[in-house]
């Protein structure tokens, strides 16, 4: 039987709680079709941009799943002046649903940063920075399964996440790295913990350069693309999904692409 548009988005909560979200997220439902009817099509994507929104009616879907939420600050007019009010106002011309797990989907267990360290083969994952919830936290921990030389380590981040640069500190004489933290999007503020947790190196996106200064010598930091560190939400939602629902049709966007660009 096909779920509805509320048994999709009930899948996603069971996993991944909106109580777990920062307080100042908003995970759930961005614009509200009619969740009682048959979804006729779910489309994973990590923005909701206008594009999405496109596929989503040119494709049958009445559900859109992100990552990131499409409103994250108040919204005066919706005249359709920016990508914001253009997605609003398409996705209730086409009667869609927009869903989006943002932090709820980094706290839970299994989450982003999980699903990153299992991408890299880390063993004995944990979380960086533990939540109340047994298992659930942001960023993670795991140990490699053999110690890389810092050359070979970007290498594996570079074919994992498909980053074409990675940023990083300085390769020191003799370094090796076993231990990982890391966390999916904005994780710099983690990096003390990872210290605290005895890391070799720090795999994050968005590291300010004062970060690169203060922490050159205490620990190995790589910067990749925030695009790169989060894309693996489609593969998230996708399992979460077909594991409840085998049958049921999922959508990867084909619009989307990396806002950033690299010469």
């Amino acid at each position: 039987m096909t779920p509805t548009v509320n048994d999709i988005i009930a899948a996603i909560e069971s996993f991944a709680p909106k109580c777990l979200q920062e307080s100042y997220d908003n995970s759930g439902v961005q614009i509200g079709g009619d969740g009682s009817t048959q979804c006729t099509g779910a489309l994973l994507a990590l923005d909701p941009t206008p594009q999405v929104v496109e596929q989503a009616v040119a494709k049958g879907c009445n559900l859109i799943i992100t990552h990131h939420p499409l409103l994250f600050q108040g919204l005066k007019s919706i005249t359709g002046a920016n990508p914001v009010e253009q997605a609003v106002m398409q996705c209730i011309r086409a009667g869609i649903t927009l869903y989006s797990a943002h932090t709820s989907l980094d706290r839970t267990q299994s989450g982003v940063s999980a699903q990153m360290a299992a991408m890299l083969g880390l063993g004995n994952i944990t979380p960086l920075e533990p939540y109340d919830r047994p298992g659930c936290g942001l960023g993670a921990t795991g140990t490699l399964p053999g110690p890389l030389s810092p050359q070979q380590f970007v290498s594996l981040v570079k074919t994992t996440f498909g980053s074409p640069v990675v940023r990083h500190t300085a390769v020191q004489p003799q370094q090796t790295i076993s231990k990982i933290a890391l966390c999916g999007g904005s994780g710099a503020s983690l990096i003390p913990l990872a210290i605290a947790a005895g890391a070799d190196a720090m795999l994050t996106s968005d590291i300010k350069y004062h970060d690169f200064v203060d922490y050159q010598n205490r620990i190995f930091l790589a910067d990749i693309g925030h695009f790169e560190s989060e894309n693996c939400t489609k593969l998230i939602f996708r399992n979460i999904i077909t594991e409840k629902f085998p049958n049921f049709a999922l959508l990867y966007t084909a619009t989307e692409i990396n806002p950033i660009n690299y010469m």
